[in-house]
């Protein structure tokens, strides 16, 4: 089991306890975690302070060294799907046009053919969120990957 401190778009704390990453960011992507404080959907995992070693003698026995991380073997597919999420996100980042605050509102302008069909992406609270799937409108979160929650 791991415990994350998770936060809400609205800046609430809360601890959450999960079997692995793994099903933290498959419980995130489904919409099954939400704010005790006000319901929000819109979770991510809160910074956390890594641990830090003060001599070379630590770095080398450090659990939490990046070294040690980086260079064990059983990481490579870790590793690999964080680069692959990365040139997704970019790849939509590139291609789609960033909307802001308004994705909703243009969600639901492209597909009432209001505006032009285009790709588009931005921020939607969870209300917003559960709004668009409930009216049939597609979208997808954009993959998260480490960097961006620091």
């Amino acid at each position: 089991m791991i415990k994350f401190t998770l936060q809400c778009r609205d800046g609430h704390e809360f601890e959450g306890w999960f079997q692995n990453g793994a099903a933290y960011d498959a419980q995130v992507a489904s919409a099954q975690i939400a704010c005790p404080h006000c319901g929000s959907h819109s979770i991510d995992k809160a910074i956390m302070a890594p641990a830090v070693a003060r001599r070379a003698a630590d770095v080398a026995t450090s659990p939490n060294s990046i070294v040690r991380q980086t260079e064990d073997p059983a990481n490579a597919p870790l590793h690999a799907l964080h680069r692959r999420l990365r040139e997704l996100r970019d790849e939509i980042h590139s291609k789609a046009e960033y909307v802001g605050g308004r994705f909703a509102e243009e969600a639901r302008r492209i597909h009432f053919e209001e505006s032009p069909p285009r790709g588009i992406y931005g921020e939607a609270s969870s209300e917003e969120a559960r709004e668009l799937a409930e009216e049939g409108i597609p979208f997808l979160p954009v993959p998260r990957v480490p960097e961006d929650l620091n």
